[in-house]
């Protein structure tokens, strides 16, 4: 169905997708990395990581200066060099101010209230992991400890100060009204169209709700098996342009490519 050649651009979540749920490697994946690479494909990361997360990663997997989407789209990187930040930004320290007079009326923890350790512990992450995903510049990751039913009154109040809730693989995000996924690729898109001329083929790889937006967007979209107890549900009505996975994480990620792709190589 698709050719790999310099009009594709893959766009693919992180955590549960291209990167194992539990222990984050993406070995499964790194046949098809390669070949990307070998095509010249862009790969374009769309995830809930810090761009404090996504950077080091960047340099990992050889896409250095490639697009990314942090934050679960509160921060958009367009392309060129990049430098992780070296702390927290004052908006977000202005969204977890807000989030602590909320927490007068539910229960509910941030990344913000615990340590690196803490974090290290019910993530998985390593310490230094742990600390990038704490530099945070425009979202909060949220423990919800309140009865699910309460969720609905929760939104409503943080759209009171213009924030938005969405879930991702294992936990909630509080960013910024009017951002997410689809949007941010939206804007990547129409920088590169600009920069290029033409407007480029895209697949999208996901596994979570916080994708539905991406995949909604993208012209063929993957969606991988995953953890989360919301299922993700497209709208979409072309369906054979829609694949959903047998197999989880990398190995989801890997069977996507292999099924719109492969074929064509």
């Amino acid at each position: 169905m698709l050719s790999l050649n310099s009009s594709l651009m893959i766009i693919t979540d992180l955590d549960g997708s291209l990167l194992d749920h539990h222990d984050y490697n993406w070995d499964a994946a790194s046949e098809w990395l390669a070949r990307l690479q070998q095509h010249q494909i862009p790969l374009v990361i769309c995830s809930s990581k810090t761009a404090a997360e996504i950077i080091p990663l960047q340099k990992k997997l050889g896409i250095v200066g490639a697009p990314f989407i942090a934050e679960n789209g509160a921060r958009v990187v367009l392309g060129g060099e990049h430098t992780p930040p070296i702390e927290t930004s004052a908006s977000y320290h202005a969204l977890c101010q807000t989030l602590q007079a909320l927490q007068a009326r539910f229960r509910f923890n941030g990344f913000h209230e615990f340590s690196d350790a803490e974090v290290a512990r019910f993530t998985g992450l390593t310490l230094a992991e742990a600390s990038q995903s704490r530099l945070r510049e425009a979202s909060e990751v949220v423990l919800w400890r309140d009865d699910e039913q309460r969720l609905p009154e929760f939104r409503a109040a943080l759209a009171e100060h213009n924030l938005a809730l969405t879930q991702g693989g294992r936990f909630w995000h509080v960013m910024p009204a009017g951002t997410g996924k689809g949007i941010a690729l939206a804007d990547i898109q129409q920088h590169l169209a600009a920069q290029e001329g033409e407007a480029r083929t895209t697949l999208g790889l996901g596994d979570g709700p916080n994708d539905v937006p991406m995949l909604e967007r993208v012209d063929y979209a993957v969606v991988i098996k995953g953890f989360s107890k919301t299922p993700v549900a497209l709208q979409r009505t072309d369906t054979e342009n829609v694949y959903h996975t047998a197999h989880v994480g990398p190995q989801g990620w890997r069977e996507g490519l292999d099924y719109f792709l492969a074929p064509n190589e």
